[in-house]
C-alpha cells in the first residue's frame, strides 16, 4: 500500500471541467470526491446515507427546506440521511464530498444532472 500527503488544492487545480467528480482517496468504503461547481443544483435526498460537503476553494449554500446553510472556505457541514437539501454555487468553487462509494449525486430525484462517472485523480 503506498501512502502520500493528499493536498486539496493541488488536485483541484488538476480540474479542468464543471460539475465532474473526482475522487482523490478512498477509505474503507468512502469516497473523498472534488468537484468544481457554478450551478444550482437539484432537491434531492440521500435515504441511505449521510453525506458531508467542504468548501475548499470559494463558499456556496446549501439550501434546506427550513433553512439557508452558508458555507465559506474552509467549512464543513454533515447533512443527515433523509433530509431534502439543495447545494447552490453562484460563483465557482470546489467541493470536497465525503459519501459511501457509489452514491449517486442527485439521491433520490434523479433527472438530467445525475453523474455516475466518478475519475481518480
Amino acid at each position: 500500500m503506498d501512502v502520500n500527503v493528499i493536498n486539496l488544492k493541488e488536485k483541484a487545480s488538476l480540474i479542468k471541467e464543471l460539475h465532474a467528480y473526482k475522487r482523490v482517496a478512498l477509505m474503507n468504503d468512502y469516497e473523498f470526491k472534488l468537484v468544481k461547481v457554478q450551478r444550482s443544483f437539484v432537491w434531492h435526498r440521500h435515504p441511505d446515507t449521510d453525506e458531508v460537503f467542504l468548501a475548499v476553494e470559494g463558499g456556496f449554500e446549501i439550501q434546506l427546506r427550513d433553512k439557508t446553510l452558508t458555507l465559506s472556505q474552509g467549512d464543513m457541514v454533515v447533512i443527515p440521511k433523509n433530509v431534502e437539501h439543495r447545494p447552490v454555487c453562484r460563483e465557482l468553487c470546489t467541493i470536497m464530498l465525503i459519501e459511501p462509494r457509489g452514491t449517486v449525486n442527485t439521491g433520490d430525484a434523479g433527472g438530467d444532472l445525475t453523474d455516475t462517472k466518478v475519475e481518480a485523480i
